[in-house]
């Protein structure tokens, strides 16, 4: 009996310390809490930019700081290659598909081709035929490859939208289904909801293998809320591929469309590195081995090329270097066009070092972005690259989505990734590097027919700003990284 009123009393008394004492206990756990994550900050982030954000988030926000930290600023994503790409048993691949090596055919990019090999793991690859398409003819040459796929569709997108574009190709694949073909796809979580419902409940009511890429309702139970999945691939029959810019949306095919894009159509060895992307993701997201074997033929074409992933795991930093490198490389002209153009300090250094040493660099951006922040943000640096010589074109509506890089008529870059810190550092990206002297030229085609309508950004133009829209742009220059 005294035991317990001890008891009672001691826990009385603890009560009142505490109510005494909650504020100083509360604030000595908030500065406990914002040490340890600043000191992960300093030892994991190498974005100075995006280190001083989150220490002032933490410190000025306490507590609150610290869970956005937690939730959007630690990097969880562990894979291996190795442990994700699993095969299907009993399938005979043919022994003549055997990748042949390739180097480019100007000595220019010799050492720009070696370091991308050392930086990706992949081959260049030659006997590829490399098809640029808009995005209404790309949507029609995918719904023609589903209907005729006779072992397995392979797809993955950042958006596959619930609607007069989505609705059209998920009939083909649950046709496909029917006649007996592998049909896996993968849709990253937050762009399954750009479409309401979900096109997903409408694939597997079909019967299609469908899954979501890091996908949550409850972000508490989801860690990786700002990492996604931005590829765009799909491969049908392990043959035939698609790869580039262009989500599966209504706006993209419609009359007149509401966006532009570009959209690439693989043959030969390099769909291979498609594979091997896709298996990793499916792998990755529901634990199911695919086979990643390449089955077309050996050499379609005359195009050396190599797919490049990027992404926030075992990939970080590798697109990074892949444009810098490029842009080392370039002595004639670098033509770049993105919808989002948001560099860091060393690829922003890299481009004005080109334009002062005598490359001419033609940056092709929208006049009307669909996401302001990203105009304003890229606004901010523009100036800096227009006055050291670089060329800055604005092109008019609609909205063009294009994800374009050249190098002196004989380099090209295509496919998911953009300019800016979500695609260097927090999506999973998937690009193709490829020499080929006419392929090139008809990018710069494409290129050049929306420079005819563009108007460059000038000297004028840039004196005109205003203040208060220079500090606007200047405030989503600094938080562009973290959105």
């Amino acid at each position: 009996m005294q035991f317990e009123t001890w008891l009672t009393q001691a826990g009385h008394f603890a009560w009142l310390q505490l109510q005494t004492y909650w504020p100083g206990l509360l604030a000595f756990l908030g500065f406990v809490i914002a040490v340890s994550l600043m000191v992960h900050v300093v030892l994991h982030k190498r974005d100075p930019r995006s280190a001083g954000g989150w220490l002032g988030i933490i410190w000025l926000v306490p507590f609150v700081g610290s869970v956005l930290y937690l939730l959007m600023g630690v990097n969880r994503i562990q894979r291996r290659a190795k442990q994700l790409v699993g095969h299907d048993e009993g399938l005979d691949v043919p022994a003549y598909v055997k990748a042949r090596s390739a180097q480019p055919d100007n000595d220019q990019f010799f050492s720009l081709a070696d370091l991308n090999e050392r930086l990706t793991g992949n081959k260049l690859l030659a006997g590829n035929r490399i098809t640029p398409m808009s995005a209404p003819q790309a949507y029609a040459s995918i719904l023609n490859a589903v209907e005729k796929a006779e072992e397995s569709i392979f797809m993955t997108t950042y958006i596959f939208g619930n609607d007069k574009a989505g609705k059209p190709l998920v009939k083909a694949l649950s046709r496909a289904v029917k006649r007996g073909v592998k049909v896996r796809v993968l849709i990253n979580g937050m762009g399954s909801l750009y479409s309401m419902p979900p096109v997903v409940h409408r694939m597997r009511w079909r019967k299609i293998t469908a899954e979501r890429f890091l996908y949550s309702l409850t972000p508490w139970r989801m860690p990786y809320l700002n990492l996604r999945n931005h590829r765009k691939i799909l491969v049908v029959d392990r043959s035939v591929g698609f790869t580039g810019g262009m989500n599966i949306r209504e706006g993209y095919i419609s009359t007149p469309p509401s966006t532009l894009d570009m959209h690439m159509k693989l043959e030969g060895p390099v769909v291979g590195h498609l594979l091997n992307s896709f298996t990793a993701d499916w792998y990755f997201t529901c634990r199911e081995g695919l086979n990643d074997d390449y089955m077309g033929p050996a050499e379609p074409g005359n195009v050396a090329a190599r797919g490049i992933s990027a992404g926030p795991d075992v990939d970080l930093g590798k697109r990074r270097l892949v444009l810098l490198a490029a842009i080392g490389s370039a002595q004639k002209e670098i033509r770049i066009m993105t919808p989002y153009f948001v560099p860091d300090v060393t690829l922003l250094t890299a481009l004005e070092l080109a334009a002062l040493r005598g490359v001419r660099v033609k940056i092709i951006l929208p006049q009307e972005n669909n996401i302001k922040l990203a105009h304003w943000a890229a606004m901010h640096l523009l100036p800096w690259l227009v006055n050291d010589g670089c060329e800055v074109y604005f092109v008019p509506p609609p909205f063009d989505h294009s994800k374009v890089m050249t190098v002196d008529g004989e380099w090209v870059l295509f496919g998911s990734g953009n300019w800016d810190a979500r695609s260097l550092r927090l999506n999973f990206e998937f690009d193709v590097e490829a020499y080929d002297k006419e392929l090139v030229q008809q990018f710069n085609e494409l290129m050049d027919e929306r420079l005819r309508l563009a108007e460059p950004l000038t000297h004028a133009a840039i004196a005109k700003t205003g203040l208060l829209k220079r500090i606007r742009n200047g405030l989503a220059y600094v938080f562009e990284p973290y959105l």
